[in-house]
């Protein structure tokens, strides 16, 4: 089989009720023999049900295959039956690439076959570029991961590295936004990702909403490193649950790490240690992650002032919430309040 290397690309069952006209983001998620049922059907359930305080569904999905319109091995004991060939992808918004069994030479070598570099160049310059699991294989053999930070399932980050040394690859997390492309760990970590995506797209409201929905956390704490293998802890050793439950009540209060080892009768040492094993990251980082989320829902959902806002959400002043979100999602909270509270707002 011919192999080509894809030069880098430039840089609820009811239904919609909206307008006819009114436009749709378009999501094609590209089906390839050997796909994970599983993840082929993550962003039809997360994006595709996504809708907005005034009922509007922003996202039209469509799944298509790098070959004319038919079966698709899945990687089960059935087919799909993918109803678009690849010109689907010319007329996408995002493209999601989901894992594969079946990556042959795109696994093995980091090349391309010559059906998917055609069917990948067909999408259009400036389409945002998303995979979830080793999905993003085949993004990193288009070319399209060069010099970029990336992530993918933690059994399969080592070998990706080797094989992608241009990519700055990180195994420790759940997902990985970098503008216009976007990789996610393994399995489940598609479902982060597309909440993520959600999130980012129409604001945290439309994102729990379709999280409640579809009865999954619309935000997971940490990264995968709590997922990958070690050995299983006596019974008999605490863990770090009831300090998380408590600090999410006390946000607006100053928190200690003494304070949060207290909770579980530890020392600040073996808390730490605990809490970085059972969630994959600090204690401190832990606490900003959820202040922050605490502070966009204030700034979707209320008319506090920013003060008020950072007050309620344990920053203390304006200026360090100002800072931590700058920091988490690139822009100033006002920004974010004058972006989300106008698009889910109601009509």
């Amino acid at each position: 089989m011919a192999v080509v290397a894809l030069p880098p690309p430039p840089h609820d069952p009811s239904g919609p009720t909206d307008p006819p006209t009114r436009p749709r983001h378009r999501v094609v998620v590209l089906a390839l023999d050997g796909v994970l049922p599983f993840e082929l059907g993550i962003p039809q359930r997360i994006l595709g049900r996504a809708r907005t305080a005034d009922g509007h569904l922003p996202y039209e999905v469509v799944t298509c295959s790098v070959r004319p319109p038919g079966p698709v091995r899945a990687e089960a004991d059935f087919s799909v039956l993918v109803e678009n060939g690849p010109e689907a992808l010319a007329t996408a918004d995002t493209v999601v690439v989901p894992a594969s069994y079946e990556l042959g030479p795109v696994y093995e070598r980091g090349v391309l076959t010559g059906a998917l570099a055609a069917a990948l160049a067909l999408i259009r310059p400036g389409t945002r570029l998303v995979s979830i699991c080793t999905g993003g294989y085949v993004l990193a053999a288009a070319g399209w991961l060069d010099g970029r930070p990336a992530t993918t399932h933690w059994s399969s980050a080592e070998h990706f590295q080797r094989l992608f040394p241009r990519v700055r690859v990180d195994p420790d997390v759940l997902f990985i936004d970098d503008g216009d492309v976007l990789t996610s760990a393994g399995v489940a970590a598609g479902i982060d990702l597309c909440l993520h995506l959600v999130r980012r797209d129409h604001g945290a409201a439309v994102a729990n909403d379709v999280a409640r929905r579809t009865v999954v956390p619309p935000h997971r704490d940490g990264g995968q490193a709590q997922y990958v293998e070690r050995p299983v802890p006596e019974p008999a050793l605490s863990t770090t649950a009831a300090a998380r439950s408590w600090a999410l009540t006390r946000l607006h209060e100053p928190l200690r790490l003494r304070d949060l080892a207290d909770r579980e009768s530890m020392s600040v040492r073996t808390f730490t240690r605990r809490f970085r094993e059972e969630v994959g990251i600090s204690p401190g980082q832990w606490l900003v992650q959820q202040r922050v989320q605490r502070a966009r829902h204030l700034l979707e959902s209320s008319d506090l002032s920013i003060e008020q806002v950072a007050d309620a959400s344990g920053f203390g002043t304006a200026q360090s919430m100002r800072q931590h979100l700058q920091t988490a999602l690139g822009v100033t909270p006002t920004a974010y309040r004058r972006t989300f509270r106008i698009r889910n707002a109601g009509p």
